[in-house]
């Protein structure tokens, strides 16, 4: 059941209307507490436009991923563009009026994963909208200042809000080590498929292969000449690629999908000596066949969310090459936050990224 329902239990002079995961299968537009006051390194952002992750919807309709459970009430929501409103104490690097995107995830910058860079896997991460922290799905939040970005104009805040799925593609395209001219396969043509692709056709990749079994999943690649559709419905993927490269194989293989049927033949279609990175998370163990692996010496990456990769997928998004304003399938108003959660629940095809505009709710 989804309800848009306000309780009037809350107590707060002034509080604000958020987009609440209240249990599995149950969301609410419905009032929640006041910020707190900026504090210093802090910013106060009037939130434009959020994005609906695969994560919102899958908390939505199975209450949890992994060891991530949904206990108690919680924002949704962590791709975000906004305005900034208001900075806090020791904050030179923003002002006023500037636009800015918001990366999700902060660290504790004394752990040990921060101090060597690797702060995505720091174990106290607080991550936007994932248990039990809140998300960003309202028309105000405060956050450091040091994970907020300006936007060059070259982008909408509407691209803004799509800066966050982009950084998880920088991030794996960084960790291949994809080379000028270089031959790429992506499995899964998902929002973060899509964007994998492009970003590794925007980083130098002569040629780029996109699978999956949706063809409707193509159209928001068709307008890049360099980005090759296959339809593994009908088509072999092996041998898409290995007719493509003589034989030889790809030099990097991103997997996105996640799905488990993806891993049989992985193995097979990167070039000896070539790279495979994960980027999909499956719901349950999948095989790995070692030998398959080792037999090619292939080098195996992995990826989560990302690290020091929103910069350059800024830098990345407002070059000529890469048009996410593309990739938007629907907007929608913040008043109609639920019927957005809606559609996003019955996964069509045919949609990419659907956004609420919270600006001005």
């Amino acid at each position: 059941m989804i309800s848009t329902t306000t309780p009037t239990s809350n107590t707060q002079e002034s509080p604000m209307d958020a987009v609440v995961l209240e249990r599995q299968h149950e969301i609410q537009v419905r009032p929640v507490p006041t910020l707190r006051p900026v504090g210093p390194g802090e910013v106060r952002i009037g939130v434009h436009t959020v994005g609906i992750c695969g994560s919102d919807i899958h908390y939505f309709t199975h209450g949890r991923i992994g060891p991530y459970v949904v206990e108690a009430p919680m924002v949704l929501g962590h791709e975000a563009s906004g305005t900034v409103l208001e900075v806090g104490e020791g904050v030179d690097h923003l002002a006023v009026g500037d636009r800015v995107c918001m990366e999700p995830g902060i660290p504790n910058p004394r752990s040990r994963a921060a101090r060597l860079g690797m702060y995505n896997v720091d174990p106290d991460v607080q991550f936007w909208a994932t248990p039990p922290v809140d998300g960003c799905l309202q028309p105000e939040i405060i956050h450091p200042a040091d994970f907020t970005y300006r936007l060059p104009e070259q982008l909408s805040l509407e691209e803004g809000a799509l800066i966050e799925p982009f950084a998880v593609a920088v991030h794996a395209v960084t960790k291949a080590g994809l080379s000028p001219g270089d031959v790429a396969v992506v499995v899964g043509a998902g929002t973060i498929g899509v964007l994998t692709a492009i970003a590794a056709a925007a980083s130098g990749a002569s040629r780029v292969y996109i699978s999956d079994v949706a063809p409707e999943k193509f159209a928001k690649i068709e307008a890049y000449p360099t980005i090759h559709a296959v339809d593994v419905s009908r088509q072999d993927l092996r041998e898409v690629v290995r007719e493509a490269t003589d034989g030889w194989g790809a030099d990097v293989v991103f997997e996105a999908s996640g799905s488990p049927h993806a891993f049989g033949d992985l193995w097979e279609i990167p070039a000896p000596g070539g790279t495979v990175v994960l980027i999909g998370i499956p719901v349950d163990p999948v095989p790995l066949d070692v030998a398959a692996a080792q037999a090619r010496e292939l080098r195996i990456e992995t990826v989560f969310r990302y690290a020091n990769s929103y910069q350059r997928a800024i830098e990345l998004a407002a070059s000529p090459a890469v048009d996410l304003g593309a990739l938007i399938s629907a907007t929608y108003p913040f008043e109609e936050s639920v019927a957005a959660f809606e559609r996003g629940a019955e996964g069509r095809p045919t949609d990419t990224k659907i956004q609420i505009r919270v600006a001005g709710a």
